[in-house]
């Protein structure tokens, strides 16, 4: 018997020939090998409302998102088993519930649709550097766009298999990478610092932003004062810029504060320091206790993670 890992590799190295089989199923082709294991997976053992329409029509009928998402779940467990597993005869179950979509083949699945609309939970913040345990299969649907011209004829368009570690903010992981191991040789508790800043980063806040930019000035010898007073001209430039259309549109302004800890730049020595500290009060202001340094089971995989993410990671996800 095999186990998960040996199964998750047959599933990753025959996603193309599963996807097509899938969009087949999608132009109610082959639905009658696929019936069966629909009916047991279907709630109370019944085949999914929308099976009929698909098997004679080829079209799904008005659904939404998070249902269209079930439904390219539901028939992918149907091509795997029938197409991939026959001969091992392995049941697989849906169950979301348990944090993983496929528990048996401790696999998830992601359906968005072309505007990349989907979510994943995050129990930390510092899954945004480190991913997830499990890895994640990406459909990508034409959903948005068929949607406007019923009926409904969806299709798969993209695809993609990625390892646990992969579903991380592809970004922030590069950045966290390129200072982690020196920092780590330097001063633990500086890295330590950064790699919170960049879990807890909320790009929509305006100090934050600037102080993830700020990490630029140390690609090139700190000594070059000009760059440091090049980047907090542009920083007081858009401060101005971005309280004007604040007024107009009656929003909250950007403090003053906001602006000096960015000014007070242009005196800190060592810069790296003062940049790592400004980053860490920032979370330590917007968190308080919630922004928390890793603790030893998140610390010892940060030092070892690839930090190879490779989407974008929304903080609304943390």
């Amino acid at each position: 018997m095999k186990n998960k890992d040996q199964l998750r590799e047959q599933v990753r190295t025959n996603l193309d020939s599963l996807i097509q089989a899938v969009n087949q199923s999608l132009q109610g082709k082959g639905l009658s090998k696929l019936e069966p294991v629909l009916q047991r997976i279907g709630r109370g053992g019944v085949l999914p409302h929308w099976f009929a329409t698909l098997k004679k029509n080829g079209t799904l009928p008005n659904l939404d998102g998070k249902t269209i998402g079930s439904v390219v779940e539901m028939l992918l467990v149907a091509v795997i088993e029938t197409r991939l597993f026959a001969q091992e005869k392995i049941i697989l179950r849906i169950n979301p519930a348990r944090g993983v979509d496929l528990p048996d083949l401790n696999l998830g699945v992601k359906s968005p649709s072309e505007n990349y609309c989907t979510s994943e939970p995050f129990f930390s913040a510092y899954e945004r550097l480190l991913g997830s345990e499990h890895d994640v299969l990406v459909l990508l649907t034409d959903y948005q766009q068929k949607k406007k011209n019923p009926p409904l004829k969806l299709q798969l368009t993209d695809w993609s298999y990625l390892r646990g570690s992969e579903l991380a903010d592809k970004n922030l992981c590069a950045l966290a990478l390129k200072h982690r191991d020196r920092l780590i040789q330097h001063n633990e508790a500086w890295a330590k610092k950064l790699l919170k800043f960049l879990s807890y980063i909320n790009q929509s806040d305006w100090l934050a932003k600037r102080l993830l930019k700020a990490f630029s000035l140390l690609d090139e010898p700190l000594e070059n004062s000009d760059r440091v007073n090049a980047f907090i001209k542009a920083a007081e430039s858009d401060f101005q810029k971005q309280n004007v259309a604040r007024t107009k549109k009656t929003k909250p302004l950007i403090p003053d504060e906001d602006l000096e800890v960015i000014r007070s730049l242009s005196m800190a020595s060592p810069l790296e320091l003062a940049i790592i500290d400004a980053a860490d009060n920032w979370v330590v202001s917007t968190f308080h206790e919630a922004g928390r340094f890793p603790n030893t089971n998140e610390w010892e995989q940060l030092k070892k993670s690839p930090l190879n993410g490779k989407i974008g990671v929304s903080p609304a996800l943390q």
